[in-house]
């Protein structure tokens, strides 16, 4: 039986798959099987490199459409593996990733997600900057990518990914629900995970609404967490404001100075110029004009002979 279960939802992506599926078969650590759920695929070229596959220690679920949430359920009910490591079809994982997290599990049974640092690549190149992970930035927004090692125990326990959440955010709604469990989360301070952007993507495609809707959605799931810690939470968000009420505050009191030091150069320039015209008004001035522009019609000629 194989220790490690990948799930690798497929919709339409036919043409990023094997790039996925090979940085799995390229792990250091190879207990693991690969199961592609197409999810109702539309697309023929998708449709053809899946029915005709020969990847090593991998099969593929055929299923009708029935969204990312259900496409990762259905895989990881055929899953034979004690972890279960969601990947989407279009990201990649780094050779070490399946030892680093696979320990970590192994090792420590209250841990219960294990992540890493991760990098844009794409239409969007360079480190994906995450917050390091605390309940209090969790419950602000999701911190952890879809692809974290979790036990296949505990997503039975949590009843898997809600396949209502149509909308995206499944995969933060799934992390809540082992968080509720008393579970610790555990980031590997090291990029292991390759996340693909498009312009066409899911998350970028959602509107507003759609997104504060999913939102809602979620905190109704999860009030009693929400509620429990709200005091800590709006305690930090103050101290942010009051934070960032100082840096303006900082800002704004170094443009008074600016401002200061540009009306002082200002008003010296002025005298300067006030200066000078009282100068040449003088009658010293006017009295010794001829000898001056003797003196600047001799320094020419000299020039001229040199």
């Amino acid at each position: 039986m194989p220790r490690v279960s990948v799930i690798i939802p497929c919709y339409n992506h036919g043409q990023y798959i094997g790039e996925a599926v090979q940085s799995v078969l390229n792990q250091t650590y190879q207990d693991f099987e690969i199961i592609i759920v197409n999810d109702g695929s539309t697309d023929a070229d998708t449709n053809s490199i899946l029915n005709n596959h020969s990847m090593p220690k991998t099969r593929v679920l055929n299923t009708t459409n029935q969204g990312l949430a259900s496409a990762r359920n259905n895989g990881i009910r055929e899953a034979r593996g004690k972890y279960i490591l969601p990947l989407d079809a279009d990201d990649k994982i780094s050779s070490n990733y399946l030892e680093e997290t696979v320990s970590i599990l192994d090792n420590n049974q209250k841990v219960g997600i294990v992540y890493c640092e991760a990098q844009f690549f794409g239409e969007v190149n360079g480190k994906w900057e995450l917050p390091e992970y605390s309940l209090d930035a969790m419950l602000q927004d999701n911190i952890i990518f879809c692809s974290g090692l979790f036990r296949k125990a505990e997503w039975e326990r949590v009843g898997g990914y809600n396949p209502s959440l149509v909308d995206g955010w499944e995969d933060y709604d799934f992390w809540l629900c082992l968080i509720e469990l008393g579970l610790l989360v555990y980031k590997v301070p090291k990029i292991m995970f390759y996340y693909r952007v498009s312009f066409n993507s899911m998350v970028r495609s959602k509107s507003i609404d759609q997104k504060v809707r999913a939102f809602v959605r979620i905190f109704n799931r999860h009030e009693s967490l929400f509620v429990t810690n709200i005091g800590t939470l709006f305690q930090n968000l103050i101290e942010k404001r009051e934070q960032l009420q100082a840096n303006v505050a900082q800002k704004e009191q170094s443009i008074v100075e600016l401002a200061n030091t540009v009306h002082k150069l200002e008003n010296t320039v002025h005298d300067l110029e006030a200066t000078i015209d009282v100068l040449i008004n003088s009658a010293s001035w006017r009295v010794t004009a001829p000898l001056r522009t003797t003196r600047s019609y001799l320094g020419r000629f000299l020039g001229c002979r040199r």
